[in-house]
């Protein structure tokens, strides 16, 4: 059995989990962004301080153990941390700026399994590094609105906030206390712990207790408290995003769940796949790669699910075709064709799909199992078409047949299937 929150991808899925990666490629690439790769695990201290010692991933979420040598590593649980560590040690502040990256992988967080949530799960990350413009903020939800629809989803609904700088949210971190302090008791365990480190994190509680008493107290959100710096990004952003005609709405109860987001931060939900709708989401950073050492570089990016895409995509009815047979399946009528079959299988290969019978088949036995794999055509190998050199096709869709020379075999089926 696979271990309890992971799964195996074959068949149609794992298609479909390529070709939502082959589609934020084309999408990514198309507006420069570099592929990347890292390592899925880092020494802990990258997401410890770059996620944030007091969000969920790190308290309670990642898969964290030590190497022979006695030092602490953790496999990877979220793509940007880990893409800043690679654009610091790189060099990459000397390239022209912005950088843009992208990378597809795994991830792995110790949560509950569910509908669409694993604890190795696959995401697509986008970043652009190297400035503070807000034409880069606009450019990242377009981005990510673009590689859902270019999937063909259609039921999107892009939210934008900001979360302000950071004098912004410490006003508010405080507000939030002078509010929540008095309720204490009625919060739950986890939002009891948010209050002392970080009290922004209880909006983004998942526990309804938590989310019915910011209701009745009413509790301001984030957009309340912006700073005017802040507050004229954020009205750039959304200028930006007007003139290109993209779809959102103004969300002021967002907050993204990772403690290095500064001023933007965005969501795109998909409603059909339940109540936690959101496809991806992401926002700015400028102030990471200092907590990771390095000079300060700020930055925009967003990541995506490729099992949440998946699922909205099978809300909206999104199939793929059925995967392709082989051109060619040789059936062997004899023992002494058996080889003769792989010589040519390998002959044909890679310009066509070929494969063969490993044991001598009777005709009609031969054709079920080329028919039961999907084949274009079936090549018999007999006495007769040993002696001959020669193979003969026959069109499973129609029954016509020929019979060719060996040398023949692959032009005749390149032409004829296109």
């Amino acid at each position: 059995m696979a271990v309890r929150g992971t799964k195996d991808l074959f068949g149609k899925e794992l298609r479909l989990h390529q070709r939502i990666v082959a589609t934020a490629r084309k999408v990514l690439e198309a507006a420069g962004a570099l592929e990347l790769i890292t390592p899925i695990f880092e020494e802990t201290q990258v997401f410890e301080k770059g996620v944030g010692a007091a969000t969920d991933i790190v308290r309670k979420e990642m898969f964290t153990f030590q190497d022979r040598g006695g030092r602490s590593l953790t496999l990877r649980p979220e793509g940007t941390a880990a893409m800043v560590r690679a654009y610091l040690e790189h060099g990459m502040k000397v390239w022209p700026q912005p950088v843009r990256l992208w990378m597809a992988g795994p991830m792995f967080r110790a949560e509950r399994p569910q509908k669409g949530r694993y604890r190795q799960f696959h995401q697509v990350n986008y970043e652009a590094l190297g400035s503070e413009n807000p034409i880069l903020d606009a450019e990242a939800v377009v981005l990510l609105y673009e590689c859902l629809k270019e999937l063909g989803l259609r039921r999107l609904k892009v939210k934008l906030s900001s979360v302000g700088d950071p004098e912004d949210r410490a006003r508010y971190n405080a507000y939030l206390r002078e509010v929540l302090s008095p309720h204490k008791e009625a919060l739950s365990e986890d939002s009891k712990e948010r209050l002392e480190l970080n009290p922004m994190r209880i909006l983004d509680s998942k526990s309804e207790k938590d989310q019915a008493l910011l209701k009745e107290l009413g509790v301001r959100p984030m957009l309340d408290f912006l700073g005017e710096e802040a507050r004229a990004h954020l009205r750039k952003v959304e200028r930006h995003l007007e003139r290109l005609s993209v779809p959102y709405e103004l969300d002021p109860a967002l907050v993204r769940g990772l403690d290095y987001y500064v001023r933007t931060a965005f969501e795109v939900h998909h409603e059909e796949i339940g109540a936690q709708s959101a496809l991806g989401g992401g926002g700015r950073y400028d102030g990471l790669s200092e907590l990771l050492g390095g000079p300060r570089v700020p930055g925009v990016g967003f990541a995506f699910g490729v099992e949440r895409v998946a699922l909205a995509l099978e809300a909206e009815g999104f199939s793929l075709p059925e995967e392709r047979g082989p051109d060619l399946y040789l059936i062997p009528l004899t023992e002494e064709a058996v080889e003769e079959a792989f010589y040519l299988a390998e002959a044909l290969r890679p310009r066509l799909r070929a494969e063969y019978a490993l044991a001598p088949r009777k005709p009609a036995k031969g054709l079920e199992e080329a028919l039961k794999r999907g084949a274009a055509f079936a090549g018999f190998l007999g006495e007769d078409e040993l002696r001959a050199g020669e193979v003969t096709l026959k069109r499973l869709a129609t029954g016509e047949q020929v019979r060719l020379s060996r040398e023949e075999v692959s032009g005749y089926l390149l032409q004829v299937l296109g």
